[in-house]
């Protein structure tokens, strides 16, 4: 299973109204809220949900704060 990240953006396997199949994830939790990159509509899926409808993940966000801190600790 991936890593959902907060600023990844995803494909999903159905288009929106507006044409656009391309999500920005703006929200992690319980559920995950995500923004359309066609026309800024904002949503909310359950995490489980949005595991089945997720098609693809083309950018990954950030590198999280927890992981980065435990890189940079490991350095000589």
């Amino acid at each position: 299973m991936e890593e959902i990240r907060l600023g990844d953006v995803v494909q999903m396997r159905k288009t929106h109204p507006c044409g656009s199949d391309q999500w920005k994830i703006i929200r992690i939790g319980a559920d995950i809220k995500m923004k359309c990159l066609g026309c800024g509509r904002i949503v909310m899926l359950e995490r489980a949900v949005f595991t089945k409808r997720r098609k693809k993940t083309i950018t990954q966000g950030p590198i999280p704060e927890a992981e980065t801190l435990r890189q940079l600790m490991n350095q000589p």
